[in-house]
C-alpha cells in the first residue's frame, strides 16, 4: 500500500469532485482510497507516502483514436482522401514490421510523457505494438489496420487480426486488449465484413472503424446502399458486434444519431485532425445529448503532428464553441470527461478506467501546478478554475508523473522503462529506407500529374 498526495485532486467521479489537499491510496494495481490527505493517511497509517507537492492529481488520459507512424510533417495540406491516396496508402504498401514497431515505441512514449495512460492504436504488425506497450507500461487497445477486400490487400488481414485476438487478449496483466478493426467499411467486401462482425462476436470484443470523416463518403454510401452510413451499417449487421466504435463521425445527422442512441456504441472526436484535413466539425453536442459516449483522440502523428491530449482538450472546447457560435458550449467539464471517463465508457471500460474511485485501476497523472499556466489556481468556491486551467492552459509537458496499473511509467519527463533518445534514434534510422521504398513504389505506378514528391 502507498499513498500519493497532491495540492489538488480532480477525481472525475459522477459528482466531479475536486479535493483540495487530496490523496489516493494504491494497493497493487488498484485504487484503495480517495479523499483528503488527513482522511486517507488516517485510514492507512502504515502505508508508504509520496508527497507530490504542487500538482493536480487526476485520471490518466485516454486517447481513443490514434495511429502510430513516422510520417510527421511529411504529409501536409491535403484533404483526407487525397492525403490517403498520395501519402498514407503508398506507405502501407511498403511498411515493414520493424518500422511499425519502432513507430509504436516512440508514439507510446510521447503519449506517456504527456499524460496518456490508455491508447487505442489502429496500426499495423501489432505484435510489435503490443511488445512496446508491454515494456513501456501503457494500456493499449489494439485495432488492426485491416483491409478485407481484394483492392486493399496491402493492409493487415483478418487472419492477422484474429491472431492478435488469440495471442494477446489480456496480456500484460490485462493492459493489452485487442479489438477487431477495419480501416473503413469500404475496405471490406461482404465476406470480409461478415467475418469481422463474427470475430467480434466470437471473441466478445469491439469492432472499430473510421466513419463519416469526410462529406464525400455520404454520396458513396448512398450509391452503394441507398442509405446514409449508419442506416447502411445497421442493415449490414454491424451492430450485431458486442460494441461498435466509430472514429470521427463528422457527418452524421440527427437520424443517424437516433439509431446510435442506446446502443453499445462509442465515438472518438478528433478535432485537431478534423481541422487539419478540413474534414468538418463533428456534432459532438448532439452525440452527448443523445447519451452516446464520446472519447477524445489525437488521431495519428501525421494528421496531428503531436500526440498531446491536453492540446486536444483545448481544441475540442474551442471548436465546439465555434461550431455552435455559443461561448458556453463544450464546457471544461464536458471535455475533461471525454478525455477520461467518457473515453472509458466509449470503450466499455468505465468500470475499470477513467476516474479516481475505489476499485478502479490506478491509472493517474500528476500535472504541475507551480507554473504560469496554472496561475491563479483556485480549487473551490465561485471562482474555482482547476478544470478550466486543465483544459485551456495546460500542455502535455506539464505532466510530472504518469502511473498505469499502480506502476510509475514516467516521472519528471523521463521514461522509466526505456531510453527516449534511443527510441528517437531508432525511428530516424529507419525513415530513409521507408521513404525510399515508397518513392520507388510511386515511380513504378507512374505520376503523370506530378502529384508525388520526388
Amino acid at each position: 500500500m502507498r499513498i500519493l498526495t497532491a495540492d489538488h485532486l480532480v477525481t472525475m467521479n459522477a459528482a466531479l469532485d475536486v479535493i483540495v489537499g487530496g490523496a489516493v491510496a494504491i494497493d497493487g494495481d488498484a485504487i484503495a482510497a480517495v479523499g483528503t490527505i488527513d482522511e486517507v493517511v488516517a485510514a492507512h497509517p502504515g502505508a508508504a507516502r509520496d508527497d507530490l507537492g504542487p500538482v493536480v492529481l487526476m485520471p490518466g488520459l485516454i486517447n481513443a483514436h490514434h495511429h502510430s507512424g513516422m510520417l510527421r510533417g511529411t504529409a501536409e495540406h491535403l484533404p483526407v482522401w487525397e492525403w490517403l491516396r498520395l501519402h498514407i496508402d503508398p506507405m502501407h504498401r511498403v511498411l515493414r514490421p520493424e518500422e511499425a514497431e519502432a513507430a509504436a515505441w516512440l508514439c507510446y512514449a510521447e503519449g506517456i510523457l504527456s499524460g496518456t495512460t490508455t491508447v487505442v492504436d489502429m496500426w499495423r504488425y501489432l505484435d510489435g505494438a503490443a511488445r512496446a506497450a508491454e515494456t513501456l507500461g501503457n494500456r493499449l487497445v489494439t485495432v488492426n489496420y485491416t483491409g478485407a477486400h481484394p483492392d486493399y490487400d496491402y493492409f493487415d488481414t483478418l487472419d492477422d487480426n484474429e491472431r492478435m485476438l488469440r495471442d494477446w487478449s489480456g496480456a500484460a496483466n490485462g493492459r493489452i486488449v485487442p479489438w477487431v478493426g477495419l480501416e473503413h467499411p469500404f475496405y471490406a467486401d461482404d465476406a470480409g465484413r461478415e467475418r469481422a462482425i463474427a470475430m467480434a462476436r466470437h471473441y466478445d470484443t469491439g469492432l472499430y472503424t473510421h466513419l463519416s470523416e469526410s462529406e464525400i463518403e455520404l454520396a458513396e454510401f448512398d450509391e452503394r446502399y441507398g442509405a446514409r452510413p449508419i442506416q447502411a451499417l445497421e442493415k449490414l449487421g454491424w451492430f450485431d458486434a458486442p460494441r461498435a466504435f466509430f472514429a470521427h463521425a463528422v457527418w452524421l445527422d440527427q437520424s443517424e444519431i437516433e439509431v446510435l442512441a442506446g446502443r453499445a456504441v462509442g465515438i472518438s472526436h478528433n478535432p485537431v485532425s478534423n481541422m487539419k484535413l478540413a474534414s468538418g466539425m463533428a456534432p459532438v453536442a448532439e452525440f452527448l445529448a443523445a447519451g452516446i459516449p464520446v472519447g477524445l483522440g489525437t488521431d495519428g502523428e501525421k494528421e496531428n503532428n503531436n500526440l498531446d491530449m491536453f492540446e486536444e482538450l483545448k481544441t475540442a472546447s474551442l471548436l465546439g464553441k465555434l461550431r455552435t457560435m455559443d461561448a458556453a458550449a463544450m464546457d471544461s467539464w464536458e471535455v475533461l470527461t471525454m478525455a477520461t471517463v467518457g473515453g472509458a465508457k466509449a470503450l466499455g471500460q468505465e468500470l475499470r478506467l477513467g476516474s479516481l474511485e475505489v476499485g478502479k485501476q490506478a491509472d493517474l497523472i500528476a500535472v504541475r501546478s507551480d507554473t504560469p499556466r496554472m496561475t491563479p489556481l483556485i480549487g473551490e468556491g465561485p471562482y474555482a478554475n482547476v478544470h478550466h486551467n486543465l483544459v485551456h492552459a495546460v500542455q502535455g509537458s506539464d505532466v510530472s508523473l504518469t502511473m498505469v496499473a499502480g506502476a510509475v511509467v514516467a516521472r519528471d519527463g523521463v521514461l522509466v522503462n526505456a531510453d527516449l533518445a534511443e527510441l528517437i534514434a531508432r525511428v530516424r534510422s529507419l525513415v530513409p529506407g521507408l521513404f525510399a521504398r515508397r518513392s520507388a513504389y510511386l515511380a513504378s505506378v507512374g505520376d503523370p500529374d506530378g502529384l508525388f514528391p520526388a
